[in-house]
């Protein structure tokens, strides 16, 4: 492949407009970055922040593994350990899986239209932004989190910062606040952002675009902007009744001024339930995008999979006491939510069933987008599985705060969400960078990372069976968990070793990789219609489709097989 501008130009691999960026200094690029109002950049400045939190959250988890590696461990203290549990599963739901799942739809959902950019692109890097800003705002908090103590410590009070906890006698100088500022402004960005998905999937699609055609990957995003408007609020409303508390003296939450420490819980999972969804629902268009191309066959029943990707946000809304059966609601309120948490199973089960339908005789291609997405497919079949187990009350009353619920959602979060990340950075790389990552290094990554995770959390199922309490940052001997949590913590270290090779992958693909063209999996969205990178106005012409499969179109008019042959 030629390396040249003026070779990439004319081979079609690069836009005319853009080969004058090849000669501008770093800080004139850095400049366009900053000030750019491009859907594609702001996707790449969110995944790549994302990416940055993952490395930092990881590391944090690291740590958490170490200390209970084995029993007495001194690695940390208590007030660290709590520290880093807060900022880790924080950092993992509100800084790493939503930035980067938003920057894929920022990305990706224009192009698939044929829009030329978001509907409202300043309104998108206000969001990038207010992101951005929260999210330093969280690590601050280890520089000013000790206000008037003159000392700074990062909150402890958990990713879900349960009062009256999180109230001023418990919760001293400013860690707690630098926490509910943060949320709050990455969940108002965030809710800007859902506003533009929908605008533009639902005003700017390309001539012959209809609902009917519209990607699996663009519905969901739909869905996605749908669960984050009625999602996010609820949250943002409890952060400032919260501060209301700590600043104002109000007593939403403060339980001896008459206040109520379940009324937080219930807005909190308003909140955390759905935010499950939120999170998972891309990795599911990503799964319905990448599954079809290396099976060489179209998505299997289309209608059924967009309807049960709308079922499951509109039902996932009234699941969320189902984290509180232990706090002693009323019989009808406990058969309430088991019975919403069971329904919810039916069309994410269904979904299984739509990408195992497009599997089945299929001429599959074992690359590393498809090993990540097959694992996917194994890997959320147990956490819906473990998950219907917590949804049954009497179960869940036996094994709730224990280990089990660790490993339950941690298969839902690492399991599912985070390998259909990395199946989803190695499919559409080529496409953001114009390089291909490379597939021997990607292997090692999938199979270092496959292990490592099967390590840690399966062991930890068994933890929890055998009544090992989460959020202890030490344990006793002879209790039988040491070589669980020995297992655990050789896991993590796996697992770290496949992000070094991602994270290597990344760098040598970004300098010397292999070039990939504009369609290097044979593909058939739009997406892949245009140039690798893009230009900035995305299409020099705006399409117009036909089909489901306008790119394969192009490449087989006249074709009625709807299958690779």
């Amino acid at each position: 492949m030629a390396g040249t501008v003026e070779e990439r130009i004319a081979l079609g691999d690069l836009e005319p407009g853009t080969a004058w960026e090849q000669g501008r200094t770093l800080g004139a690029r850095l400049h366009d970055w900053i000030i750019t109002v491009d859907h594609k950049r702001l996707g790449l400045m969110y995944i790549g922040g994302g990416l940055f939190y993952f490395i930092v959250a990881g590391l944090q988890a690291s740590t958490i593994r170490l200390q209970l590696a084995v029993p007495n461990a001194g690695i940390v203290s208590p007030q660290v350990f709590n520290r880093l549990l807060t900022l880790h599963g924080t950092a993992m739901v509100f800084l790493v899986g939503m930035p980067i799942l938003i920057g894929f739809f920022n990305y990706l959902v224009p192009l698939m239209i044929g829009a030329r950019d978001l509907a409202f692109p300043r309104l998108n890097s206000f969001g990038y932004w207010l992101w951005f800003f929260g999210a330093l705002l969280l690590y601050f908090s280890y520089i000013g989190g000790g206000g008037l103590q003159g000392m700074g410590s990062a909150p402890a009070v958990g990713w879900f910062a349960y009062a009256p906890l999180t109230e001023t006698p418990f919760s001293r100088g400013n860690s707690t606040d630098y926490w509910i500022l943060s949320i709050f402004l990455t969940s108002v960005g965030s809710t800007a952002t859902a506003i533009n998905w929908l605008t533009t999937a639902f005003t700017m699609r390309c001539p012959g675009m209809t609902l009917n055609k519209m990607p699996v990957l663009v519905w969901l995003a739909v869905v996605d902007a749908g669960l984050m408007l009625v999602a996010l609020p609820p949250l943002s409303a409890a952060q400032v009744m919260l501060l209301l508390d700590r600043f104002f003296g109000a007593h939403f939450f403060d339980t001896q001024a008459g206040g109520s420490a379940l009324l937080w819980q219930h807005f909190f999972w308003i909140f955390g339930h759905p935010e499950v969804y939120v999170l998972v629902i891309p990795a599911f268009g990503f799964a319905s995008e990448i599954i079809p191309v290396f099976s060489r066959k179209v998505i299997f029943g289309y209608e059924v999979i967009v309807a049960a990707s709308c079922a499951i946000g509109f039902i996932s809304l009234g699941v969320w006491a189902h984290h509180m059966f232990a706090v002693g609601m009323t019989p009808a309120g406990n058969a309430f939510f088991v019975t919403s948490t069971m329904l919810v199973s039916i069309p994410t089960g269904i979904k299984i069933f739509n990408w195992l339908g497009t599997m089945w005789g299929g001429q599959i291609r074992l690359r590393v987008p498809m090993l990540f997405s097959i694992a996917f497919l194994f890997q959320f079949l147990i956490a819906g599985l473990t998950g219907i187990m917590l949804a049954v009350a009497p179960f869940d009353w036996q094994l709730t705060d224990t280990y089990f619920v660790v490993a339950h959602f941690h298969y839902v979060l690492i399991g599912g969400i985070l390998f259909m990340i990395f199946a989803a950075v190695y499919y559409w790389f080529p496409k953001a960078t114009g390089k291909m990552l490379d597939e021997r290094l990607g292997q090692f990554h999938f199979w270092l990372f496959f292990f490592g995770f099967h390590m840690t959390f399966d062991t930890l199922h068994l933890a929890g069976l055998a009544g090992m309490p989460r959020r202890i940052y030490t344990y006793q001997p002879g209790r039988g968990f040491e070589e669980l949590n020995l297992i655990a913590s050789i896991g993590v270290i796996l697992q770290a070793l496949g992000v070094i090779v991602f994270v290597y992958n990344v760098l040598r693909s970004l300098v010397a990789g292999k070039s990939a063209g504009r369609d290097p999996w044979d593909a058939w969205t739009l997406e892949w219609s245009t140039t690798s990178p893009p230009p900035e106005y995305n299409f020099s012409e705006v399409p117009a489709v036909h089909s489901r499969r306008p790119l394969w179109d192009l490449k087989h008019p006249g074709d009625p097989d709807w299958k690779y042959e």
